[in-house]
């Protein structure tokens, strides 16, 4: 028989406790059900918008003209009347104003008049594209005309020609992320393709057919004839279902790492459940030593409890999917500047499921042990004050084994891929075992050695009273800290290598598609040396005669032979480069082609001196023999390519040239104009306004990542909280017993901050350590960067997480502080 006033009862005589453990439950669920629901939204949204996303049923695209074979079979399509096509142009360039004093770099897309089939481009005066768009006019981001100080009905220069500014665009369809942008769009009717005069110069033009499907059931068969002709790792055929875009990857990244932020947080505040339960019960030895004294059984004892942490738990359920529905929208508006603006978000109730059936499951796993340890629980109680103590160890076995399982699921669940599941599983794992073991040698070196001082000493041994879950509170932290530490470590190793550290005599712009004829003038009018660096396209067919498999190739994680490389010559070595195998860059005493090779291609594949590599050159095959491998002398940012050719072997192949100059900043401008000006083919990149953009992307993400990841702190604040409440008798016992003794309240005070210092100092530094070791890894063998401890920002996490620890200590102490010795003595005497 279930008593409902006793249940009553016990919640409400354990009301902070039930509080807390509330929250360790909204905790575990509010994250993952945010994400996973942001998730389920977001891919919903996109699918539903497929088509516009990507403005057309089948899309062709390719960095060289499509080929005769593919382009003749789109037009077999047509001429049966089974689809239809427009394409568009899309290049990086440098647009300019009239009077080429100012310029800044673009992303120009020259369009056909049925562009886009799906979807809208909107522009600021709400009228239709191509009722704007028209020959010897452009349409422009506003960000340009802020830019070259220009407004709608100006002038503007695009490559060879010049054209009137019609109107703004807002929105395309297609249009990627901003943030990954080199420049603002431009848009160009078809009709001044040639007027423009970039694309056949031999520059880095992306070609894009965009085919609109008269029956849609026919659109697998379709994009399947075209993808059988189609020129393998040049050309792609994809329909809107399977294209993926730039959006989409980031988000599916992005979301992929706050999951496993979710995830984390979801096992800390499993902890905090089980502890939270744990000083509750702790609470309730009396109650419940009298309860069995006057014949209650175990069973009767469990089942009341048990109703007890369903109620809670219920309630901590409803109240983080809440929560998590809230956080959806909240992050919708932390990435507010990177989604796209007619992006709608809704509620995706099988995220809000998911949560639902993820609190069933987590709010019993983590309550087992501290409902099972109710059986150990003994009427003598009431007189002694024994720990409560298992007799079979079985049930934490069981527990620790159901908790494994059930993560690795959840992890598989989200990730979709057991690797990386084992991997997560494996490394979070780690870091608690860690964790743990750190705890456990530090707490044991503490409670040996001789301390001196009076105060320092009482809270020392405060850490090893009944029922303070010490190691539990500072494994949690520990943990939670390390993560946050190792996020913080790792953004600053790649700003500090990829942005602060930027070498003062790197180059810092590079000059893009220079025709071989305007070599001579180009270097004119730099007024400095220039070095040309030729770029020739091509794939790796075979390494030893043995056919290069490219799917397997791209499955692996670092780079791989699958991908196209760029291909140069020279004679030479560079000021950066040092020979480690073989005699000279080439042999004199071999015949036949010749190519040096980077020592990064040998981690790819096992490749020696001697050894052939066959390349396919626009279709052409070509197979040389590897005369020596080279190595970079430091990491510095000039130009450097994997495979280098005698100057006669490539010398008339089809390609492109490039150059790195170091410009002073304030000159970058000055510069940039006059190159345009007097070369609109050459497309000019300033680096660092490239690095200042992956700057602010890498500070963006990360301090929404470290948001979430702050939060799992709060797993071990709720732990440490609990702790203090659990044992406030214990507590309140040994602060009169100080003021009997004659201690002042400052002394009682100054012992329990110390309690606090202590654990968070301990765990702290625990993190740190943890932290920077997983930093060094990370940098050393994933990142391949120079690693930076960073020392006065790891002095300052740690002063701050030592004062909030202390802070928040000390307030939940306040009213045993404040408790008199002549109140408690009377309470005593009337119990």
């Amino acid at each position: 028989m279930i008593h409902g006033t006793f249940i009553f009862r016990q919640i409400k005589r354990s009301s902070r406790q039930a509080v807390l453990f509330v929250l360790c439950v909204i905790l575990s669920l509010t994250f993952l059900t945010a994400f996973s629901g942001f998730s389920h939204s977001v891919n919903r949204s996109l699918m539903s918008d497929a088509r516009k996303l990507h403005a057309a049923d089948i899309i062709i695209r390719s960095y060289e003209k499509i080929s005769d074979t593919l382009d003749a079979a789109v037009n077999r399509e047509i001429r049966q009347g089974r689809a239809e096509r427009t394409k568009y142009y899309e290049f990086f360039s440098v647009v300019r104003a009239v009077d080429d004093r100012k310029s800044m770099p673009a992303q120009v897309k020259i369009v056909e008049k049925a562009y886009p089939y799906y979807g809208e481009v909107r522009l600021a005066s709400g009228r239709k594209l191509h009722d704007v768009l028209k020959a010897g006019e452009a349409i422009v981001a506003q960000a340009i005309l802020d830019g070259l100080g220009v407004q709608t009905g100006d002038r503007l220069k695009v490559g060879y020609t010049t054209l009137t500014i019609a109107d703004v665009v807002l929105s395309e369809p297609d249009r990627p992320v901003n943030v990954f942008s080199f420049g603002p769009r431009v848009f160009v009717a078809a009709a001044d393709l040639d007027a423009v005069g970039l694309i056949e110069k031999g520059s880095r033009i992306r070609h894009v057919y965009l085919l609109k499907v008269a029956d849609p059931s026919r659109l697998a068969p379709i994009a399947g004839r075209l993808r059988s002709v189609a020129l393998l790792e040049q050309e792609s055929v994809e329909t809107f279902r399977s294209a993926g875009s730039v959006f989409k990857r980031f988000l599916d990244n992005f979301i992929y790492f706050l999951k496993q932020v979710g995830l984390f947080i979801l096992v800390i505040a499993g902890f905090g459940i089980q502890g939270t339960l744990t000083a509750l019960l702790n609470e309730k030895q009396g109650t419940i030593a009298v309860m069995k004294t006057v014949g209650a059984t175990n069973s009767f004892i469990t089942r009341h409890y048990i109703l007890i942490v369903l109620i809670l738990g219920a309630i901590g359920i409803l109240l983080g999917i809440a929560a998590g529905i809230g956080l959806q929208y909240a992050l919708a508006r932390m990435l507010a500047e990177i989604l796209p603006p007619d992006m709608q978000l809704t509620i995706a109730w099988t995220g809000v499921l998911e949560g639902i059936c993820l609190g069933v499951i987590v709010v019993p796993l983590f309550s087992f042990i501290p409902l099972y340890r109710l059986r150990g629980m003994r009427p003598v109680m009431i007189l002694r004050k024994d720990s409560i103590r298992l007799d079979r160890k079985w049930p934490y076995f069981l527990s620790g084994a159901v908790l494994v399982v059930f993560f690795f699921a959840l992890v598989l669940w989200h990730m979709q891929e057991i690797q990386i599941g084992v991997y997560f599983v494996s490394g979070t794992g780690a870091l608690i075992a860690v964790a743990w073991l750190m705890t456990h040698l530090m707490l044991w070196a503490l409670k040996r050695i001789p301390i001196r001082r009076l105060s320092l000493r009482q809270a020392a041994r405060g850490l090893f009273r009944p029922g303070n879950a010490t190691r539990a509170i500072m494994v949690t932290l520990t943990a939670s800290l390390a993560a946050i530490f190792m996020d913080l470590l790792i953004e600053r190793n790649l700003d500090a290598t990829f942005i602060k550290s930027y070498p003062p005599d790197s180059p810092n712009v590079f000059f893009i598609d220079i025709q071989p004829h305007q070599q001579d003038a180009f270097s004119a009018a730099v007024n400095q040396q220039v070095r040309y660096f030729p770029v020739i396209r091509a794939k790796v067919v075979s390494v030893n005669g043995v056919a290069i498999d490219r799917a397997e190739e791209r499955k692996k994680r670092r780079d791989n032979l699958g991908r196209m490389f760029n291909l140069t010559y020279r004679n030479h070595l560079l000021e950066d480069e040092d020979i480690i195998a073989g005699r000279s860059l080439f042999r004199n005493d071999w015949s036949g082609v010749q190519v040096s090779i980077m020592d990064a291609v040998t981690e790819m594949r096992n490749i020696n001196i001697g050894d052939t590599i066959a390349f396919q050159i626009q279709g052409v095959p070509l197979e040389a023999r590897v005369s020596s491998i080279r190595s970079r002398s430091n990491e510095s940012f000039s130009p450097f390519f994997y495979f280098v050719f005698e100057e006669e072997v490539l010398k008339e192949a089809p390609q492109s040239v490039f150059t790195a100059l170091r410009v002073a900043p304030d000159q970058i401008g000055q510069l940039r104009s006059r190159i345009v000006t007097q070369f609109p083919n050459i497309s000019v990149i300033d680096l660092s306004e490239s690095l200042q953009v992956f700057g602010q992307l890498l500070k963006r993400l990360s301090k929404i990542i470290r948001f979430f990841s702050l939060l799992s702190i709060a797993a071990g604040i709720l732990i440490l909280v609990s702790a203090i409440y659990a044992t406030r008798a214990a507590r309140v016992t040994e602060s009169v017993y100080y003021k009997i003794l004659g201690a002042r309240r400052r002394f009682v005070t100054r012992v329990f901050a110390m309690e606090n210092f202590l654990m968070a100092s301990v765990s702290g530094l625990l993190a740190l350590l943890t932290a920077q070791t997983a930093t060094y890894l990370s940098c050393r063998f994933f990142f391949d960067i120079p690693y930076r401890p960073f020392l006065a920002t790891c002095l300052i996490m740690l002063v701050v997480t030592i004062a909030v620890v202390v802070a928040i200590g000390l307030i939940s102490s306040l009213s045993i502080l404040k408790k008199k010795p002549v109140t408690y003595l009377r309470e005593q005497s009337h119990a």
